[in-house]
């Protein structure tokens, strides 16, 4: 299950590019099935069927625009689990040396999905 979800960054290329966010609550978990709409100007991304959204952002008229014309957007989703993926307390200072080494991978992941308008 998603615990939040949080929009990082958005951009227009070639079409509406958003950057994701989402902590899950267990490294086995796989429910994850992101859905968006457009009412306005605000963009509000669901996790399933969900009644609220997760996490809304307000656009700009460029942003509305492409986002009007494809009716997708394109999610750039970086994935990370809630007691994997935290803050380390102790930094080793020559990370070579150190048990802190090497990095917990960061699943990404990328996709469209359609854009309720």
């Amino acid at each position: 299950m998603v615990k939040s979800m949080e929009i990082t960054k958005l951009s227009v290329r070639e079409r509406l590019v958003v950057d994701l966010s989402v902590w899950m609550n267990d490294p086995e978990d796989y429910d994850f099935s992101p859905r968006a709409s457009l009412e306005g100007s605000t963009m509000n991304l669901f996790n399933g069927n969900a009644d609220t959204p997760s996490t809304s952002f307000e656009l700009d008229e460029e942003q509305i625009i492409t986002a009007e014309r494809d009716r997708m957007v394109e999610l750039r989703v970086k994935f990370s689990v809630e007691g994997m993926h935290g803050v380390l307390t102790n930094k080793t200072k020559n990370v070579r040396d150190g048990p802190n080494a090497k990095k917990l991978a960061e699943p990404r992941w990328k996709t469209l999905v359609p854009l309720n308008v």
